[in-house]
């Protein structure tokens, strides 16, 4: 299935801070290598114009340049022109404030900032049906995940919407963030 033109305005984004460890606590949580890679090919497969990942710590941002160097320049370039295409649309910034910045750079205009929560406490939570609407106004969209035990609750507010969260068939609710990510896109862009 061809994506939709209405959809070309989509940005993904992984939130590494701040968001809570098990314990309750605000942290930055490391990169996971398996994310960047999965998730900007979820990124590259419906058509998204980028992927943020959003650290603030000099260590996780040289990691992830280190693994989007191999993948789009020399060797990994060439044994995997798949993989370069997807890797091509990570971008590592220290801010949701640098991600605007730099979508409206790209956009002329300000992107709609769009938060995921495993939890039902997040206010103003919208469903599927709502985000697709939002993201058919032709208006630049950032869809975001959090990495660990979820977004703080600061940058959760700061979102213009938060979606509502993946419902399974049992009361187990704890997904990686790259498998609700590509449920998630799918969901909103497949339909």
């Amino acid at each position: 299935m061809a994506t939709n033109k209405a959809f070309m305005r989509l940005y993904l984004g992984l939130v590494h801070f701040p968001v809570y460890n098990k314990n309750g606590d605000t942290i930055a949580s490391a990169v996971t290598t398996l994310d960047i890679h999965d998730i900007s090919r979820v990124a590259r497969t419906y058509g998204s114009r980028g992927f943020f990942v959003v650290t603030p710590l000099e260590d996780q941002k040289r990691l992830v340049e280190k693994i989007k160097g191999h993948w789009t320049g020399g060797y990994g370039a060439c044994y995997n022109p798949h993989r370069k295409e997807a890797l091509e649309l990570v971008q590592v910034v220290d801010s949701l404030e640098q991600v605007r910045d730099e979508i409206r750079k790209r956009e002329d205009e300000a992107p709609i900032f769009i938060a995921t929560d495993a939890s039902k406490e997040s206010g103003r939570i919208i469903g599927y049906d709502k985000a697709r609407e939002i993201l058919k106004q032709d208006r630049p969209v950032y869809l975001y995940f959090g990495t660990a035990w979820g977004l703080h609750k600061s940058i959760l507010e700061e979102a213009d919407y938060v979606l509502e969260p993946i419902y399974g068939p049992t009361k187990y609710n704890h997904l990686s963030v790259r498998a609700a990510a590509s449920i998630i896109v799918d969901r909103l862009v497949a339909k």
